[in-house]
């Protein structure tokens, strides 16, 4: 499986953007995925999973309420739609395929990423 990921950018605080991640391969549909960030110095960590048919969710506390995950298997597409960004969002964007979890073990393919930047 391949990801690559898109949407990323320069925004103002408040401002809200949406990532894609498309995968490669017949196998998306079988897979839980994953968005998780990270930040300069910081660990890679988790923000968002959505399970194989879209029925499951789950997100980081700092995100609930302003970033939500989607999935389109027919288009191979993860989303993740962020609103109400904040300087402290900023960070590499990373999706991954792999097991419904919030750790970063449980997943098996990861994307390049995608730069969010959040100007105060």
């Amino acid at each position: 499986v391949q990801l690559v990921e898109s949407g990323g950018g320069l925004v103002q605080a408040g401002a809200s953007l949406r990532l894609s991640c498309a995968a490669s391969g017949r196998t998306f549909s079988t897979a839980a995925m994953g968005w998780f960030r990270q930040a300069p110095g910081k660990e890679r960590e988790f923000v968002a999973t959505i399970g194989r048919s879209g029925t499951v969710r789950s997100y980081a506390d700092s995100v609930k309420g302003r970033f939500t995950i989607s999935r389109d298997n027919a288009k191979n597409t993860v989303y993740l739609q962020v609103n109400s960004l904040k300087p402290e969002d900023t960070a590499v964007y990373y999706c991954a395929a792999g097991s419904y979890s919030t750790m970063k073990n449980a997943y098996d393919y990861w994307g390049q990423g995608t730069q969010v930047t959040v100007s105060s």
